[in-house]
C-alpha cells in the first residue's frame, strides 16, 4: 500500500538517489553515517531541524545506555570523538559522556540482588551513558562532513509511492525524490510502515516512564542503579555532571501525579522509593514521561523498503536496550546495502534486504522476549513469584560464569554481530 504525494504546484520531478532515509534521529543518522564515504548518493531527512547541542547546556531528560557494540558503531563511523568532546567552535568544550563501571539491581519485595563490575568481565566499563540529544547531534554532525550524503531538515516525508524500479518519496514541501531503497527510521509511530503496509504486534505495558535528572547527597560512584518497584523498574543512572538521570516506570495515573508535584515533594518520594540509596535527593530538573509499551513489526522489509529501530521493533526500557539494538539494525543494513553495491547488486533488492532481516529479527525477538519476560516477573505480586525471583537474583550473582555470559549479552559482544560492531 502507498500514500500519494500530495499534487499541488509545489511538486517537482523526482530527483535520484540510492537511499532515502527517513527520519534524522539516532538509529537514521548512525545508518547515514554508516554509509558514508562509498559511491551511494544518500538523502537523510530530518522532520524536526535539530539545533547542536553546546557546552554548558543543561542536562536533557532523555538518555541511553551505550553498549559497547555500539561505541564501536559510533567510533568505526568517525562519530565517537564528537560525543566526548562538545565544543562551540570558540575554544569551549565539554565531555557529557558518563562510563558507568558497575551496576546494582535490588528487588523492592525480597531479598534478591545481583551486582555487577567491569572488571570481572576484563572490560574498562560496561557501558555509558549518553544524553540522547549528544548522541543525534554528534552523528547529525558527522554525516553532514560527508560528500555523498544530502541532508534535508526541517521537514517531513508526505507520501511515497512503491514501484517497481524505485519509491517515490514525497515532502511536505513540494520536493519529491526517486529512491533505490527507502529505510524507514521514524520511529515507533513510522510513517513509512504505515504507508507501505507493514503489519505490527504488540501492546500496551499500562505504565509511563518518568525521567529527569537529579542531583544527590552522594555521589553516584559511576554505577547504574535499579531498584524493582512492585509497580515498575526505577533506575538512577551516571551522568556526566555528577547528577543522575532516573527513569522511573510505573502507572500511567501514578506519572501524572508525580509530574504535578512540586520539586520538594517529588524529591522526597523519589528518595523514598530509592531507599535513599545516594542520600537524600538535593535537586530535581525538568521533568518528563512517556508511555511504554512492546511493539514488532513481523516484516522488516519488502521491496526497496527496510525499516530499522524503533519502526521495526520497540522493547521496554528497563535494560536500556532499545537504541543499541536499533544501533546494531542500521550497522546491519549498512553491510548489507554496501556488500550489494559493491557486487553490482541493486540495494534495494529483495534478496538483500531478507538478509538483513532474518539477520537482526532473531536477535531482537530473543531481547524483546527476554525484557517482557522480566517486567512480568519482577511486577508481579504473588508470593511464590517473589521468592522466585529474589532467589534467581541471588543465585545469578553468585554464579560468576552466569554473570559474565549476561554481561557479555548486555555489552553486545555476542551473536552474529556486523562489522562496524566488531573489535578491530
Amino acid at each position: 500500500m502507498s500514500m500519494e504525494p500530495q499534487t499541488d504546484e509545489r511538486r517537482t520531478t523526482p530527483a535520484a538517489c540510492d537511499v532515502l532515509i527517513a527520519g534524522g534521529g539516532m538509529v537514521g543518522a548512525a545508518l547515514a553515517c554508516a554509509l558514508g564515504d562509498s559511491e551511494l548518493r544518500v538523502v537523510l531527512v530530518e522532520p524536526v531541524a535539530t539545533a547542536p547541542l553546546l557546552p554548558g547546556a543543561p542536562a536533557q531528560c532523555r538518555v541511553s545506555a551505550i553498549a559497547r557494540a555500539s561505541q564501536r558503531v559510533f567510533a568505526a563511523v568517525g562519530a565517537w570523538e564528537r560525543m566526548l568532546e562538545l565544543h562551540d567552535g570558540q575554544g569551549r568544550r565539554e565531555s557529557r559522556v558518563c562510563a558507568y563501571r558497575g551496576m546494582e539491581v535490588w528487588d523492592a519485595g525480597g531479598p534478591g540482588r545481583i551486582h555487577f563490575d567491569a572488571a570481572e568481565v576484563g572490560e574498562e566499563c560496561l557501558g555509558w551513558i549518553i544524553e540522547n540529544d549528544v548522541i543525534q547531534a554528534a552523528l547529525l554532525q558527522r554525516a553532514g562532513e560527508f560528500a555523498n550524503i544530502e541532508r534535508v531538515s526541517g521537514v517531513a516525508v508526505s507520501g511515497i509511492v512503491e514501484q517497481a524500479d524505485g519509491v517515490e518519496v514525497q515532502l511536505a514541501d513540494g520536493r519529491a525524490w526517486r529512491a533505490a531503497l527507502l529505510v524507514g527510521a521514524d520511529g515507533a509511530n513510522s510513517q513509512v510502515r504505515r504507508w507501505a503496509g507493514f503489519d505490527t504486534a504488540g501492546w500496551g505495558y499500562a505504565q509511563h516512564a518518568v525521567v529527569c535528572p537529579v542531583r544527590t547527597a552522594l555521589p553516584h560512584a559511576d554505577t547504574a542503579w535499579q531498584r524493582f518497584l512492585p509497580s515498575g523498574p526505577l533506575a538512577f543512572l551516571p551522568l556526566f555532571d555528577g547528577r543522575s538521570s532516573i527513569v522511573w516506570s510505573t502507572t500511567p495515573e501514578q506519572a501524572a501525579r508525580l509530574l504535578r508535584l512540586d520539586e520538594a515533594a517529588f524529591a522526597l518520594e523519589l528518595g523514598e522509593a530509592f531507599e535513599y540509596r545516594l542520600g537524600q535527593i538535593e535537586a530535581v530538573g525538568e521533568r518528563a514521561a512517556f508511555p511504554l509499551r512492546l511493539q514488532h513489526s513481523p516484516q522488516y522489509v519488502k521491496p526497496r523498503i527496510a525499516l530499522i529501530g524503533d519502526a521495526a521493533h520497540v522493547v521496554h526500557p528497563l535494560a536500556g536496550q532499545g537504541v543499541n539494538l536499533g544501533l546494531l539494525d542500521a550497522a546491519s543494513l549498512a553491510e548489507i546495502v554496501l556488500q550489494a553495491h559493491a557486487g553490482g547488486r541493486d540495494v534495494g533488492g529483495l534478496q538483500g534486504l531478507r538478509h538483513y532481516e532474518r539477520w537482526r529479527k532473531g536477535d531482537n525477538l530473543l531481547m524483546l522476549a527476554a525484557m517482557d519476560g522480566f517486567k512480568r516477573v519482577f511486577g508481579s505480586s504473588l508470593a511464590p513469584v517473589r521468592a522466585a525471583r529474589s532467589a534467581g537474583l541471588l543465585l545469578a550473582n553468585a554464579i560468576e560464569p552466569l554473570k559474565r555470559l549476561l554481561v557479555r549479552r548486555a555489552l553486545g559482544l555476542s551473536g552474529e554481530l556486523p562489522r562496524l560492531a566488531r573489535a578491530v
